[in-house]
């Protein structure tokens, strides 16, 4: 029998040293891909928009890599955020927003961020940090619901306003939800518009003056037109 030779190779498929590369730009590079996931999921372009600033000024207080953010960096921003005066909604954004970026790293960067910074990924988010309404329900995270279950809810709206005893509260009620899912409105810029509001003859198909829209917390509303697409001049029309 032939005496058997192995032969050393130099080098490994799994660095001994943790890879040089720039922590912000692939950070950059990861919260590009975690926009992508979205789009991928459906999300409209306003939520991603939203979203993506959310993101940004989330990580822009926290002032360090996510992968290193530590409990007590999250205390701090929170904390910050409460110091100011702003709602425990706004904070549990914050939270909520970063939570979700984490999981998406953990899912899919964790191989990649171990070998380049020698970081093993373990959320800062716990129990005594995260807001008591912090959950796994955030926008970056629970996808949109389908075209069929969006029909089905406004078939129930039209067959309510049909069998109610008070036509209009139901009616009311119909075209509040027909504006916010048409023009892309939140819950209390449709609560607070008014009929003077409603201009019918700006545009191909009218417009909504919408004044309260949600600006900085230290320039206060920011007002807005906003187009009314598929349908919802009518909409509108028969409610008046």
């Amino acid at each position: 029998m032939a005496e058997a030779r192995f032969q050393v190779i130099a080098g490994g498929a799994v660095p001994e040293e943790p890879l040089a590369m720039d922590p912000w730009q692939f950070q950059a590079v990861c919260v590009e891909a975690f926009v992508a996931s979205w789009r991928a999921r459906g999300f409209s372009p306003v939520t991603i928009d939203n979203d993506v600033g959310l993101l940004e000024r989330t990580l822009v207080a926290l002032g360090r890599p996510a992968w290193e953010v530590t409990p007590g960096d999250i205390d701090r921003v929170v904390g910050d955020l409460a110091v100011k005066g702003r709602a425990t909604s706004t904070r549990c954004e914050y939270v909520q927003i970063f939570k979700g970026f984490h999981r998406f790293l953990q899912a899919r960067k964790s191989a990649e961020i171990e070998a380049a910074f020698g970081v093993r990924l373990v959320c800062p988010v716990d129990e005594f940090n995260a807001s008591r309404h912090d959950g796994d329900d955030s926008p970056a995270l629970v996808p949109p619901p389908t075209p069929e279950r969006v029909a089905e809810f406004f078939d129930f709206m039209k067959q309510r306003i049909a069998t109610a005893r008070k036509y209009g509260p139901a009616a009311r009620d119909y075209a509040m939800f027909r504006t916010l899912y048409h023009a892309g409105l939140r819950s209390e810029e449709a609560s607070l518009l008014e009929r003077a509001d409603v201009h019918f003859s700006r545009g191909p198909f009218g417009k909504l003056h919408v004044r309260f829209g949600k600006g900085a917390h230290t320039s206060g509303p920011r007002p807005r037109w906003v187009p009314m697409l598929d349908g919802l001049d009518l909409v509108l029309r028969q409610r008046r």
